[in-house]
């Protein structure tokens, strides 16, 4: 038996019914042209379920001893527990899909197994499947899941007879380091559960954060670490999960970061703002204060070790305040450049131990539940770079990879963003009961990059 990393048990820990801590995927397939007649899902599926013998870690359940918890081998593993075939309701939408999606992932994962699911869904209109896996969060990290899903897809269409992913070997490459930024609910659970031991240079940082806060009256370039609003956002959270997806061209973001001489990065977080704006304005709920996200930014250099805590958060002032997109997208990258520049003046030890620091009363508050009202942040936004290239399993084509985060207490909304081929994939999760409409957000997000066209003369 293998010990679980104090990370990983604090995932276990974090569960509660009300807040599931699994992390998935959503695949979007279109048929391969050789593929005839209805039976081309349920033959598919037919040969899924041979790989019955799957690899570490999916072959892992979890066992318990004097409080701890250990990794052991299923020694009775029952693939059809975890892999199943279902289709759509007509008319098989993508509204339906998504919908489905949300209920899944609404539902805990058992325990007494190995903590994964994969559902392969047909009948979706347009001659296309879909694929939705998810996986504890103590068993792999959001990041980790892509990249398992990744390598499981091949970038030749000719390729077939590729396992699934509970089955794929995986091939070490040489010379490949994989530096992407962590997940945003990893990053702050490796935060939380790491802060005994970045107690250092504390004091230091303290006064640090001292400085920040008091500048931050001043400058509104600044973002401290209390000045997150109350918002519709930050409530108690249900079990219930509402999941909006939608794709996004990245050409139009770049055209319009060109024009604005800002990131993609800078971008994404504009639209983030304006259909944040825009939602809560239609509940009625816009506060006069901007809303504050938390958005992890990896600080491992190439040469740097992959393990250990090597994620910062960057507090990112959205703009929400500001009716001209114009206006707020200055505002968003004022605030980014400074965090950067802020960053840049710091070892990695004391980049780390100033995010912990900052980030120690929401973390306080995931463990305990004590420190409601000390808010550094109101909703995580979290950009992973994704493939380049268009990547095909057994012949069909990957159309779009949305992420599907988790949902936090008193932070209801987690948007997640990757990048595939010349898409801008948006996934957002968040408490069915604590954001209604929340679809209406793809709405917004859709005006959001509208307007920023606009007010960069694009249109």
């Amino acid at each position: 038996m293998k010990p679980l990393s104090p990370l990983d048990q604090v995932f276990l820990y974090l569960e509660k019914r009300q807040q599931p801590m699994h992390v998935a995927g959503l695949q979007l397939f279109s048929f391969p042209e050789e593929a005839r007649g209805p039976k081309y899902v349920s033959e598919l599926a037919a040969s899924i379920r041979d790989y019955c013998s799957p690899v570490p870690p999916f072959n892992q359940r979890l066992v318990r001893r004097l409080g701890q918890y250990y990794w052991a081998e299923d020694d009775h593993f029952d693939i059809e527990h975890h892999f199943r075939h279902e289709a759509l309701p007509k008319p098989g939408r993508i509204r339906e899909l998504l919908a489905r999606v949300s209920a899944e992932h609404s539902n805990l994962l058992d325990r007494a197994r190995p903590l994964w699911e994969a559902h392969l869904i047909e009948g979706i209109r347009g001659r296309r499947f879909a694929l939705y896996t998810k996986v504890h969060h103590s068993m792999v990290d959001g990041v980790a899941a892509m990249r398992m899903g990744m390598r499981a897809l091949s970038p030749d269409p000719n390729e077939h007879d590729l396992p699934p992913v509970w089955a794929y070997q995986p091939k070490r490459r040489k010379g490949v380091r994989l530096t992407s930024p962590v997940d945003a609910v990893s990053g702050l659970a490796r935060l939380t559960s790491g802060m005994s031991r970045q107690v250092a240079t504390i004091p230091a940082m303290a006064r640090e954060v001292y400085h920040i806060t008091q500048k931050a009256r001043h400058d509104p370039d600044y973002v401290s670490i209390f000045q997150a609003p109350d918002t519709l956002i930050n409530q108690p959270i249900t079990g219930s999960r509402r999941f909006a997806a939608q794709s996004y061209s990245i050409t139009r973001m770049k055209a319009i970061a060109a024009r604005a001489g800002c990131t993609l990065n800078d971008v994404v977080l504009a639209m983030c703002g304006s259909a944040l704006r825009d939602y809560l304005i239609s509940q009625h709920a816009l506060p006069d204060q901007p809303l504050i996200a938390m958005v992890p930014m990896n600080i491992r250099g190439e040469d740097g070790p992959e393990d250990g805590n090597q994620v910062a958060a960057i507090l990112a002032n959205l703009g929400t305040h500001i009716a001209d997109p114009g206006n707020r997208l200055e505002v968003i990258c004022a605030s980014i450049n400074e965090a950067k520049t802020r960053f840049r003046q710091m070892t990695p030890e004391e980049t780390l131990n100033f995010t912990a620091l900052t980030m120690a009363p929401t973390g306080l508050n995931l463990l305990t539940g004590l420190a409601p009202r000390f808010r550094a942040f109101n909703v995580i936004i979290s950009n992973v770079p994704g493939p380049k290239e268009p990547l095909y399993w057994n012949g069909a084509r990957l159309e779009g990879m949305y992420p599907v985060s988790i949902a936090l207490d008193q932070i209801a909304l987690n948007i997640t963003v990757t990048s595939y081929c010349d898409q801008m994939e948006f996934g957002l999760i968040g408490c069915r009961r604590t954001l209604p409409s929340m679809q209406r957000l793809l709405d917004y997000l859709e005006n959001g990059i509208h307007e920023l066209e606009v007010a960069t003369g694009i249109k």
